[in-house]
């Protein structure tokens, strides 16, 4: 993103490959009706023969993507109105964005499905990896002059769908792909209840992807795609930071399931105050890692006089996605709760705030307003749901081991900031500026003993090694 992109393609043609990539992440969560949450909270009171749950999920995915697909197709007039002034080429490849959303409403039920196994470490690599590797060779192709824009907008499709016949054959391989047509085997409470439980858990999910996605639509709608590609290569910085805040949702999930379905609430509270320190520790470093070095990442971006207007996107997302962070898993908490229902309050408030934020931040600030936007909506979402979860089960994130990371992410920063001169040399300057950081940090984390609990596993896989067990 940072290089390959801005030096194959041209402004306006990365917001439309980004854009045409949003309108179909976004529409994923409606299309698939909430039922890989579903998957999770259900799957444990699933006994015997799980082929017919499995296949039954299938079966909603392919009925919500055709009811969204006949949606869209009825609606396209407004949809294609939205871009028909600033970015009109999105109206070309708007089928490309529904294939996407089908083979990806099938992959996020296959990745649910294995996630319930705690299979997760090979999915997260097809989603995260797999993925962009496949993208970076379709743009290869493009730049080598094999096909013209046009074939790489459609081959994003095939990327997608290449991604979901990988996935299959992993599941194959592993043997949990089990198809059953004897659908009569499942109970009839428990198909009631997971479909009104996917149906209302629905909102959540989309709620948070609106957040996420929506800036990126309107930037190219308001402003134009070539606005857009520089929100993009800033926002695409800055998601960076979250990276391993998904990987610990993705594990804990299944987890705060089996503890909620075996009433251990002590236990979650737990859990949820451990994994707001340490994913908080490692975002924060992570954060601290591309703002000291922003001026320099953006240095090897090609055409970087475009892209650098972008630095303040990198700034906000950032932050947007640190208060998502330290927040911790309070979402999941409540999707596999019996509050479940409160998803619906929250998402319809914050949909509408981040639209009206947007609105209103866009025409003011471009660009820099909608990272503002997303900033605002991201915090307030994350608080409202803090206070819920607070005030319901009595749980709370927030103990002495935040208030000691932000202390020491501060003075880090600080310390490089403006202790370091700017060196003449690039390489040079992120390599020392970076160095320093670390030290100070991993320094300070020990002096302030952030956390016990990572400390100790640090220690054990280093006697591990040394002693050579």
């Amino acid at each position: 993103m940072l290089w390959l992109l801005p030096y194959v393609l041209k402004p306006e043609q990365i917001g439309l490959f980004k854009t045409i990539q949003d309108m179909a992440i976004l529409l994923v969560p409606f299309a698939q009706l909430g039922i890989g949450n579903g998957i999770t909270r259900f799957f444990p009171q699933i006994s015997g023969n799980k082929a017919p749950f499995f296949t039954f999920s299938l079966f909603i995915g392919l009925g919500g993507f055709i009811l969204i697909a006949s949606c869209f197709l009825l609606f396209k007039d407004q949809v294609t109105n939205i871009f028909i002034r600033n970015a009109p080429e999105v109206n070309n490849f708007l089928s490309v964005a529904l294939l996407i959303t089908l083979f990806s409403v099938f992959n996020t039920i296959l990745d649910a499905y294995s996630r319930s196994y705690l299979k997760i470490a090979i999915p997260s690599f097809f989603r995260d990896v797999f993925l962009r590797l496949l993208v970076t060779l379709l743009v290869f192709g493009f730049y080598f002059e094999l096909y013209p824009f046009g074939a790489l907008m459609w081959g994003l499709s095939g990327v997608y769908f290449t991604t979901l016949l990988t996935m299959v054959g992993y599941m194959l391989h592993i043997r949990i792909f089990n198809v059953s047509l004897h659908l009569g085997q499942l109970e009839k409470p428990i198909t009631s209840s997971f479909l009104t439980y996917s149906l209302i858990t629905l909102l959540g999910t989309a709620g948070a992807l609106l957040i996420m996605k929506i800036d990126s639509l309107m930037v190219s709608s308001m402003i134009g795609l070539d606005a857009n590609a520089i929100y993009t290569i800033g926002f695409s910085i800055a998601v960076v930071i979250e990276m391993p805040r998904r990987a610990i949702s993705q594990v804990a999930m299944p987890v705060i399931a089996e503890k909620f379905a075996a009433n251990l609430l002590k236990d979650i509270d737990l859990l949820y105050k451990k994994i707001a320190v340490h994913q908080f520790l490692v975002c924060l470093l992570i954060f601290l890692l591309i703002w000291v070095n922003i001026d320099s990442l953006y240095h090897f971006v090609p055409n970087r006089e475009i892209y650098a207007t972008g630095k303040w996107v990198v700034l906000l997302i950032g932050l947007g996605k640190l208060s998502d962070v330290i927040f911790s898993v309070n979402g999941e908490i409540i999707v596999f709760s019996r509050f479940y229902l409160f998803n619906i309050t929250a998402t319809l408030i914050m949909c509408v705030a981040v639209i009206l934020l947007n609105l209103i931040l866009i025409p003011l600030l471009g660009i820099e307003g909608a990272a503002l936007a997303s900033l605002l909506a991201m915090f307030l979402y994350n608080f409202i749901k803090y206070i819920y979860v607070k005030i319901k089960l009595g749980f709370d994130p927030f103990t002495w081991g935040i208030a000691k990371i932000v202390l020491l992410g501060v003075l880090s920063w600080g310390t490089v900031n403006f202790m370091l001169p700017v060196l003449p040399q690039v390489w040079l300057d992120v390599v020392v500026r970076s160095g320093i950081l670390l030290i100070c940090y991993s320094f300070g984390a020990w002096a302030l003993n952030v956390s016990p609990h990572a400390e100790q596993w640090l220690r054990e896989k280093a006697d591990n090694f040394f002693s050579g067990t």
